[in-house]
């Protein structure tokens, strides 16, 4: 399965290859926009949680990506290679925002720790917000595949190459946010939460 997505990335890609061997660079990028723009962008707000820095974090590594063609070496596939500078890049905006006196996620961690105590949404809060409050809560290395894998319906192979890592690690932490969303549904006491994550595939 991981080869037979690889094989099939590297030949869609192989057009912008070509491109780049005959020195097109703009035709290159071109494609590359096409193709991977929207990935680029979903990354980034799977990583930051923010729509506006997700935006321009993805316009960064574009940009990025634009400036670096020249150097690409074809070690690495072309879309993990563009999800590596992607990654780079919110991992930047992380450590900016940490260094502003922006709310921090320590303080939306002691929100949802009230609202687990007091056992109650506030009135106009459905389920599927609670729901997406606690997937906000989870640490980082089990929201992102999470959220990919569900909410942007990507495959385990697909994940895996946007966060660059072995589809072993993406489907132990999946397995890992799931129980934890389970405890923490129940220590809320919403009733069935398997329907809860069934909601959320």
């Amino acid at each position: 399965m991981p080869q037979t997505a690889a094989a099939s990335d590297g030949q869609r890609d192989q057009d912008i290859l070509d491109l780049l061997r005959a020195g097109q660079q703009a035709d290159a990028f071109e494609l590359i926009m096409e193709r991977y723009e929207q990935k680029v962008f979903r990354l980034c707000c799977s990583i930051l949680r923010q729509s506006d820095q997700a935006e321009d974090a993805a316009q960064e590594s574009l940009v990025r990506v634009w400036r670096a063609l020249p150097k690409y070496d074809a070690r690495a596939s072309l879309s993990t290679w563009i999800y590596a500078i992607t990654r780079n890049r919110c991992l930047t905006a992380i450590e900016r925002r940490r260094d502003l006196a922006s709310m921090s996620d320590d303080a939306v961690a002691q929100e949802v720790d009230g609202l687990a105590a007091s056992g109650e949404a506030a009135p106009d809060e459905s389920l599927q917000q609670q729901l997406s409050a606690l997937v906000a809560d989870l640490p980082e290395r089990y929201r992102q595949p999470l959220t990919l894998f569900y909410y942007q319906d990507r495959s385990i192979a697909e994940v895996a190459q946007m966060l660059g890592q072995p589809e072993g690690t993406v489907k132990t932490n999946l397995h890992r946010a799931r129980a934890m969303l389970l405890q923490r549904l129940g220590a809320l006491g919403l009733g069935d939460t398997q329907s809860w994550l069934e909601a959320v595939a």
